[in-house]
């Protein structure tokens, strides 16, 4: 489904609403503006797997852009506009994008793109940049009329780029119309998290990520109203649920940790009971963060395990979690395979290298074979898997460990930084943690804890102590940091990914050059 279907039935209801102006776009609206834009898009000679490239901070418009693609069979490739002008210049170049929208505060990357001469067609949304046409006066001055067909899109997103320059990752487009059905987000989300027209989904996270642009074109296609932060902010992420009654959000676990730190009458102060539905994903939720959440909030989290590549998922209800605590679920897209380095598949509760079977390859890296083949089984080539460690019990419920690229091996044994870091978060102390391997010239790796106090706590050597020692009381001691360093912030993505290979690259700067040559 796309928008169209429900700007027929019900035109007036919102699709879009922005918390942090009220602005608010009815299906009808959003029906027209893609529409008309999907009519430029073409007489700018546009056609079906041809890229555009989409820079903006949050912005209404991103979804006037991002469905005029979806019915034009175009990939959309978003970007983070944080990134410096030369990284976004990478990018736009990369995806190979005929035609540029920039948005907001990334029209101060509008120099770094001046001179790539694909670029056909360059769009300002709500800003004023030289040589860009003002998206409002393209659409008012393009075809309201029917397209004669609506190939879907896809997207075309990029990879964090912890080890080197990020890459494209393209998936094939699908061969239908785009108000036929089949589309594998909205089949996998709604029917398992109760999405339809009376979804009020809130999302506090940037739009150029996977999941929060994903996820709210998943709630307009099934007609409901997806409510946009700016940016997250604890207490008025609550204040908003409250304000529109929302029934279903999504979440990373450091949001969680932040609004489980609000003081008890601040949380108090706002009526979550509307929330049906919330859901988290993109990093491993602490069990104690989770239970913490869910004694709150009721038991209605919901959890999945996906990747931008989304070459498989699972997922995992609140009933189920309670019995199986520290799961991420089971397959929901895909097959499950867990299998040693050289390929073989593992018993359950052997950690190995997560990988999803799909009828065919479910993505490629844009130009870039060789990692599409690395990211492939050795003999099953449409199992593929994207660096992720974990293990399934006897029930096929999967279990992360870490990244592959984060595993510590200390004196030849594996440790996983994460279990460590779901320690450290819940300490009173601790407002955020990362935990890394550090080089040690016997033990080849050593553990660290990077650690940034809570407001008001000063880092030094008691509090150093303090934190070795919580952490062997609870694990074993070997796990336990040998050192903790104290900063004043850690590196995240505005949807609070830990950025860790950025942290590492202080640590292993041998390393960093390395991964910066390639």
């Amino acid at each position: 489904m796309y928008p169209g279907t429900h700007a027929a039935t019900h035109p007036d209801r919102a699709a879009l609403v922005m918390a942090g102006t009220g602005a608010t776009v009815t299906f009808a609206e959003l029906e027209e503006r893609s529409l008309r834009l999907a009519h430029r898009l073409r007489a700018e000679g546009l056609r079906r797997g041809d890229v555009i490239a989409l820079v903006s901070d949050n912005d209404p418009s991103i979804f006037d852009v991002y469905w005029a693609a979806q019915r034009s069979g175009l990939y959309v490739t978003a970007v983070n506009y944080h990134l410096a002008g030369d990284e976004v210049r990478y990018i736009v170049d990369d995806c190979e994008a005929q035609a540029v929208f920039l948005g907001g505060a990334a029209a101060a990357h509008a120099d770094a793109l001046a001179d790539l001469d694909r670029l056909r067609w360059r769009v300002a949304m709500g800003a004023e940049i030289p040589g860009y046409e003002d998206l409002d006066e393209v659409i008012a001055g393009s075809s309201a009329e029917p397209l004669p067909d609506q190939p879907r899109g896809g997207d075309m997103l990029y990879s964090s780029g912890t080890t080197g320059r990020p890459k494209g990752i393209k998936p094939p487009l699908p061969d239908r119309q785009v108000d036929e059905p089949g589309d594998a987000m909205v089949a996998a989300f709604g029917p398992r998290f109760g999405f339809d027209e009376r979804t009020v989904y809130l999302s506090p996270a940037p739009l150029y990520h996977a999941a929060p642009l994903r996820t709210c074109a998943a709630v307009q296609a099934l007609g409901g109203t997806a409510v946009v932060m700016d940016r997250f902010e604890a207490e008025e992420a609550l204040a908003l649920i409250d304000r529109y009654g929302a029934t279903h959000s999504q979440w990373v676990p450091t949001m969680f940790v932040r609004m489980l730190k609000l003081p008890d009458d601040v949380r108090a102060r706002y009526d979550v009971s509307t929330m049906r539905v919330a859901i988290h994903a993109a990093a491993p939720c602490p069990v104690d963060v989770k239970r913490a959440m869910m004694e709150w909030w009721g038991p209605i989290l919901h959890e999945y395990y996906s990747s931008t590549e989304f070459n498989g998922m699972t997922a995992i209800g609140p009933d189920e979690w309670l019995e199986k605590p520290g799961s991420v679920g089971r397959a929901l897209v895909g097959v499950l395979h867990v299998c040693d380095d050289d390929g073989h598949e593992l018993p359950p509760g052997e950690v190995g290298t997560i990988y999803f079977e799909r009828e065919v390859l479910p993505f490629e890296y844009h130009n870039d074979p060789d990692k599409t083949r690395a990211a492939q089984h050795p003999e099953h080539p449409t199992w593929t898997a994207v660096g992720d460690l974990g293990y399934v019990d006897e029930d096929g419920y999967l279990f992360l460990t870490d990244r592959k690229a984060f595993m510590i091996i200390s004196g030849g044994v594996n440790i996983y930084p994460q279990e460590i870091e779901d320690l450290l978060v819940m300490h009173d102390a601790v407002a955020d943690v990362a935990v890394i391997g550090v080089p040690h010239a016997e033990m080849g790796e050593q553990v660290k804890a990077v650690v940034q106090p809570s407001e008001g706590i000063a880092g030094g050597p008691e509090l150093e102590q303090e934190l070795i020692e919580y952490v062997k009381a609870r694990i074993a001691r070997f796990k336990a940091p040998r050192s903790v360093d104290f900063v004043d912030q850690l590196p995240r993505t505005p949807t609070g990914k830990l950025v860790k290979g950025e942290l590492r690259k202080r640590y292993w700067p041998d390393a960093a050059k390395s991964a910066a040559a390639r």
